[in-house]
């Protein structure tokens, strides 16, 4: 672990207890929950909770397991990926409290710990602004996914707010996306890599943010 990684790791892990006071981390709010919910199922297709299939679903910087107990919940197939232990610690007690098994690993978003598994849809929230190479993870993102799989990106423009209360790590203003990246300039790193690519808008759906927002925050979806 290089001394970048270590201090973002420290960072989160710092972040952790109070990760879920945020009300679209942790979806305590009937209300936020079900609307997590209903865009899920939009973006990736029922599973035998609704009599379809099983996916198999890698959940990259899935922080505290939140919309990977939602996706367990539909019956798929989860794996998520954060590199702050206390983070991966909450996700797994989080599902196991819930009655629902997923694996959690502690490991680089960017580059996943999976080995040569391959998955039917691969969920990122909120994770690219924090990458030092943005654009080399979504590259290497696509090579985990069978073909015809779903990359679901929840991405934004918005002001960098420290969960801890302290700036982000050092040298932070420096990386690629920080404080977040448009829409547009979003899809078009992901088109060379995908068959189709949609956007659809967040901003305008407060039930999923807890309050009224007027930053740019949306969906990217891409079929490879």
């Amino acid at each position: 672990m290089t001394e970048t990684t270590a201090s973002i790791s420290d960072y989160w892990n710092a972040a952790a207890p109070v990760f879920d006071d945020e009300p679209d981390h942790g979806l305590r709010a009937d209300e936020t929950r079900t609307a997590w919910a209903r865009r899920l199922r939009s973006w990736v297709p029922s599973g035998p909770a609704d009599g379809l299939e099983a996916l198999d679903v890698l959940d990259v910087g899935c922080g505290t397991g939140s919309l990977s107990l939602l996706l367990a919940e539909s019956g798929h197939r989860v794996t998520g990926v954060d590199l702050a232990p206390r983070m991966i610690d909450q996700a797994r007690a989080k599902l196991a409290a819930a009655g629902f098994a997923a694996r959690f690993l502690v490991g680089d978003a960017a580059l996943p710990p999976t080995g040569d598994e391959r998955y039917d849809v691969l969920l990122s929230r909120h994770l690219l602004w924090t990458l030092p190479d943005p654009e080399a993870a979504l590259r290497e993102w696509v090579t985990r996914l069978r073909p015809g799989g779903l990359l679901v990106l929840i991405e934004g423009r918005w002001r960098e707010a420290g969960q801890t209360g302290v700036p982000y790590v050092a040298g932070a203003e420096a990386l690629p996306w920080h404080g977040g990246i448009g829409a547009e300039a979003l899809a078009a790193a992901v088109r060379p890599l995908a068959g189709t690519v949609r956007i659809e808008p967040l901003s305008d759906e407060p039930e999923l943010w807890g309050r009224p927002v007027t930053d740019e925050r949306y969906a990217l979806i891409a079929q490879v």
